[in-house]
């Protein structure tokens, strides 16, 4: 056996308490440590299974033994023993039980020391590396807060705890200036494993943000009366969030908004005075495109198609609504299309009236009433024949009659 003491005890402790490593985990690894170092000295293959380090904390004594079969004769010396020499050892033991011989080699401490360096720090490393990715695993898709470290090609890494986060530039917000030191609140997007500590990557321009600061500021979202239906953000611009209310007693866009506007104040302020659109959610497709669009004003909202294949509307407004509802540069209608998922059309009412006014002077009928209308004058031409060939008929007749009567 050798001779350790107590200080690795208390370095694995140490260990423990800065970096959440346990200190089994550290003793399991200084006893494969022993094991490796073991089978390189006595140049014994890795296949060999017979072989263990046992670690006895009492003492602070670690050795090498071998685990081996007590037999009458001894086929393989390395997996048997004889009954003799096993006797020797224990008194009491018997063929067939398995014993454990202390195998350690003279002079094997500088060699274990050197080996189980190499495998502890490679142990701890993985042991990070677990670590980090199972409780990141389990913050994928949740809100979390981190201090901004340093910006490096354009990307923020932000520190989250046991490791540090990559905000992506299309992760951040336009215009925003990331300060080193600030802390920030961030969306964990993914976790991906790498052959070091997992790549963690987080956002501040996702959606699910607004929503978990809801969830945070509306405590009747948290308790399931208040819905949040959809959200669509153009992050540090606008955003509309779509709300309904399981209680018919509680108003789903009062309850977001709270007090004299205190509970959005409050998302608004941590969201950099992002603008924010509360909307009341419909089942009613024409009611809630019409929600969508507020603040503008709707006229009338006709569906051109609703089906598994595409959702389409025609949305008019008042000549003075038209910029309002479209917005600057289109976000106005860009984000109510992303909130209902309808794809949405808006004309102004002279634009329609414009609009219907040309359908009617290009308006052509069709050639079936061509062919009915040449039809109508062929057959009055044949009546107008007919006819002048009736009255001709009784000229003659008449004329005969004149003729018959002169003659008498």
């Amino acid at each position: 056996m050798i001779k350790i003491g107590t200080a690795l005890f208390e370095a694995c402790e140490e260990l423990e308490r800065e970096r959440g490593i346990s200190k089994e985990v550290l003793i399991a690894s200084l006893c494969d440590a022993m094991v490796a170092a073991y089978k390189k000295h006595m140049r014994i293959g890795k296949e060999v299974t017979n072989i263990e380090a046992i670690l006895d904390e009492q003492s602070g004594e670690i050795g090498v033994f071998s685990t081996k079969l007590v037999v009458d004769e001894v086929e393989d010396q390395d997996l048997q023993i004889s009954l003799a020499d096993a006797q020797e050892i224990v008194e009491d033991v018997e063929a067939g039980d398995e014993i454990k011989i202390e195998v350690t080699p003279e002079q094997f401490g500088r060699i274990a020391a050197q080996s189980a360096k190499q495998v502890i720090t490679q142990r701890i490393r993985e042991a990070e590396r677990n670590l980090v990715l199972n409780e990141f695993l389990d913050k994928k898709g949740t809100l979390t807060t981190g201090i901004i470290q340093r910006v490096e090609n354009r990307n923020v890494i932000v520190n989250i705890g046991k490791t540090d986060a990559i905000m992506p530039q299309k992760e951040q917000i336009p215009g925003e200036y990331y300060k080193p030191g600030n802390r920030i609140r961030v969306f964990v997007l993914n976790v991906k494993e790498t052959t070091r500590l997992p790549q963690v990557i987080v956002s501040h321009a996702h959606a699910e943000i607004v929503r978990e600061l809801f969830e945070l500021e509306v405590p009747e979202i948290e308790d399931g009366i208040v819905e949040i239906k959809s959200i669509s953000r153009e992050a540090g611009y606008r955003t509309k969030i779509a709300v309904w209310s399981n209680d018919p007693e509680v108003d789903s866009v009062g309850a977001c908004i709270g007090p004299r506007g205190s509970r959005i104040q409050t998302i608004v302020s941590e969201l950099k005075n992002e603008k924010i659109d509360i909307v009341r959610y419909s089942e009613d497709p024409v009611e809630y495109i019409v929600n969508a669009l507020s603040p503008a004003r709707v006229v009338s909202v006709d569906i051109l198609a609703n089906d598994e294949y595409a959702h389409e509307a025609m949305v008019v407004v008042p000549d003075d609504q038209l910029s309002l509802a479209i917005g600057r540069e289109g976000q106005n209608v860009r984000l109510a299309h992303k909130l209902t998922s309808w794809k949405i059309d808006i004309k102004s009412v002279s634009q329609m009236e414009k609009a219907e006014a040309a359908n009617f002077q290009n308006y052509e009928e069709p050639e079936f009433v061509e062919e009915f209308e040449e039809q109508d004058e062929l057959q009055q031409e044949i009546e107008e024949e007919m006819n002048q060939q009736a009255y001709d008929e009784e000229d003659i007749q008449v004329e005969e009659e004149v003729v018959e009567e002169t003659e008498e």
